[in-house]
């Protein structure tokens, strides 16, 4: 009979090697990571930005949308006339930019939170069909993956947000629409090259069904691209989303998202520089990060740009 002392030592040497492994790996992935400088700052930046939108209602000096009467147009703190109580100045109807920006931050990371997650989701489930059962399938779903990319992706959204309406909601159900066939090709292309090795053919003689195959055996090694993907695709949804804002089809006012308050700033752009520039640089600073940290997560998953 087997001791069962021994089967436990057994069982915890078996814990430890796996948790060795991991560790391998983690450390493996931000060696590769790390040597993007850029990526590391990046990274900083999103990180401050995820703060700040976390702890928006206790940091902000004032609420979003309260309006102060006397202090319209305030410059910045270090502009004549500027006060401290408006760090980085007043808009047209005395709300605090800074508090507006802080705000604003919650609203952009939430869309490309939520846009990122369903067409990564759709895409992945239209890819794996498309790329695992191949014949006409395959060729009905990349016909209409085409027709989509056949446009631009801002025309697209605007088409489909003129369908649905204005506002929020369906801005972000409009960009998701959009960057969906990008995940959908990219999953096809992946599961094509992946579904002709050997443990697919081992698990397929072993028994496993069409949905083990596709998202137990397949998917898990598909997923190194998709994840560089959908970083890179965050920043594009932010920026979509503050275009659809900007042309009035997004996020409607008096919400404190970047693009609103861009459109709603544009005519005073020659007398308060303030109320353009820094949403816009608020724009500029996070989607350069989030494409800096997708260039070192490429670098770090991408086994053929890994360097010794």
């Amino acid at each position: 009979m087997t001791d069962p002392t021994l089967k436990n030592i057994d069982q915890d040497v078996v814990k430890e090697e796996a948790r060795k492994a991991r560790w391998s790996v983690l450390n493996e992935f931000w060696h590769y990571f790390s040597a993007n400088k850029g990526a590391v700052i990046g990274l900083c930046i999103v990180g401050f930005m995820i703060l700040m939108a976390v702890i928006a209602p206790v940091l902000a000096p004032h609420g979003p949308n309260v309006q102060n009467r006397d202090a319209f147009l305030t410059p910045p703190v270090w502009e004549e006339g500027g006060t401290w109580t408006y760090i980085l100045g007043t808009d047209a109807v005395g709300r605090d930019m800074l508090s507006r920006l802080m705000h604003g931050a919650r609203f952009s990371l939430f869309i490309g939170v939520v846009v990122v997650t369903i067409s990564l989701i759709g895409g992945i489930i239209i890819g794996l069909v498309a790329g695992y059962f191949r014949g006409w399938v395959d060729a009905l779903i990349m016909r209409v993956m085409d027709i989509i990319l056949a446009f631009p992706s801002l025309l697209m959204a605007l088409v489909l947000v003129a369908i649905l309406g204005p506002g929020l909601v369906n801005a972000m159900i409009a960009i998701a629409v959009v960057l969906q066939p990008h995940f959908a090709r990219l999953t096809r292309a992946a599961v094509m090259s992946e579904a002709n090795r050997e443990y697919v053919t081992s698990a397929k003689v072993a028994g496993a069904g069409h949905m083990r195959l596709m998202f137990k055996t397949i998917l898990p090694n598909c997923l190194a691209p998709l994840i560089v993907q959908a970083t890179l695709s965050f920043s594009t949804a932010i920026l979509d989303a503050a275009a659809l804002g900007f042309l009035g089809m997004g996020a409607q006012p008096p919400t404190p998202e970047w693009g609103t308050m861009l459109a709603e700033a544009r005519e005073f752009v020659l007398r308060a520089w303030w109320v353009v520039t820094f949403p816009g640089l608020a724009i500029l600073i996070t989607v350069l990060a989030i494409n800096l940290v997708g260039d070192g997560l490429r670098d770090a998953l991408d086994p053929k740009l890994k360097r010794s």
